[in-house]
């Protein structure tokens, strides 16, 4: 079986995406350690009540996991990397954290009205942005 994911190197690193599938996969079932969320969710400009909707754990929940020094479950650690992933790829296709940033903030017309940061907490939600994505890089407006 593959290693898992060194998420503390390879972060930030642009050759980590979701073509590492075996890496995102060993990594998911270890489970992320709470500094490693705190580590992810500095570099987003998500707040703890967000990543508590991501995630579907409550902010007293997360908080117990930073007490506890606990590791997030594979499904919770699923969507950690999910999520970063996303905003990574948001970030190269907008060229900025800034401009992905404001996109996810504003209503989108090709997603119903809605805007894009309202699904990150689905896995459908979040293969739905991926296609918006790539469409946008292609310069295909729906």
């Amino acid at each position: 079986m593959a290693a898992a994911l060194n998420l503390e190197t390879n972060l930030s690193n642009t050759s980590v995406d979701d073509r590492d599938i075996l890496l995102l996969v060993q990594t998911v079932r270890q489970g992320i350690k709470y500094p490693l969320f705190v580590k992810i969710a500095s570099q987003s400009p998500f707040n703890l009540s967000e990543w508590s909707v991501f995630l579907h754990l409550s902010e007293r929940t997360i908080q117990r996991y930073k007490k506890e020094k606990k590791t997030f479950d594979p499904i919770h650690s699923e969507k950690i990397l999910e999520v970063t992933l996303l905003y990574k790829r948001g970030t190269e296709v907008f060229g900025s954290a800034e401009s992905f940033n404001a996109w996810l903030e504003a209503k989108n017309v090709a997603l119903g009205g809605i805007t894009p940061k309202s699904l990150l907490d689905t896995t459908f939600g979040i293969s739905l942005l991926k296609d918006e994505l790539t469409r946008i890089e292609h310069g295909v407006l729906a």
